[in-house]
């Protein structure tokens, strides 16, 4: 079991005003409770106690909310960012705190997928650095793609804005599993992206980064019409 999580949640969410004028993005209400909350509860579904959340904007309207996390159920620690460190490079900053394996999600995903699954297939896996969600898809266009061998690992990442269509491609998500080895690619206090550094550093390194399929529903929330749309899900779901 997967005990450990770290959040991103230092995003402007400059597409999302006027809301995030006054709240950081992954404190948008939906149906009545911040974005960030719906990751604590579904997280701890499947075990996940403590959790590690990096801020940078407005960062003191998510520590008044969920403070050390008791209220909640949980344990929170948090990193706010004196200058931009990049998804990766603020991840960085609580090494000496993680387990061996955590998960990885960015705060402004909204998600039901059942960790314990992506938990149970990555521990099958060779030699496992890290594993992300990907869907097997020609609709890449917005997002970073993998390619994969038969096993599901990648074998090269081509990042966004792309001038040539991929065989086998994989759209990449933003939901992790990470072994702390990877940790070991990114540099001390300096700016360093997870999906456009670290993962294509890791696997031209030869590290065995392993793609995840499922089928749970899955939403970033960048605009105000995605925001929409996970408003419309939820509701059909009720």
């Amino acid at each position: 079991m997967i005990r450990q999580a770290v959040i991103s949640a230092g995003g402007l969410g400059t597409r999302l005003r006027p809301m995030t004028d006054t709240l950081p993005k992954p404190m948008i209400p939906i149906l009545g409770k911040p974005l960030l909350e719906w990751h604590i509860e579904q997280f701890k579904k499947y075990g996940v106690r403590e959790f590690f959340i990096t801020l940078q904007y407005l960062p003191e309207v998510v520590k008044d909310y969920f403070g050390d996390g008791s209220r909640f159920g949980v344990k929170i620690q948090y990193f706010v960012e004196k200058e931009p460190l990049g998804s990766a490079g603020a991840i960085k900053k609580f090494e000496d705190r993680l387990e061996e394996t955590f998960y990885f999600i960015y705060g402004d995903i909204f998600s039901q997928m059942n960790y314990a699954d992506m938990a149970a297939v990555y521990v099958r896996k060779e030699n496992p650095i890290g594993m992300q969600r990907m869907k097997k898809t020609d609709d890449y266009g917005d997002a970073d793609v993998a390619r994969l061998d038969e096993n599901m690992r990648c074998v090269k990442i081509h990042g966004k804005p792309h001038t040539e269509k991929y065989p086998n491609a994989y759209r990449m998500s933003g939901s992790f599993i990470l072994d702390k080895k990877i940790l070991s690619y990114i540099p001390e206090d300096a700016a360093f992206n997870l999906g456009k550094q670290l993962l294509p550093k890791v696997v031209s390194s030869g590290e065995h980064f392993y793609a995840y399929e499922c089928t749970e529903y899955s939403k970033g929330i960048d605009t105000a019409e995605k925001l929409e749309e996970v408003l419309a899900y939820l509701r059909s779901q009720s």
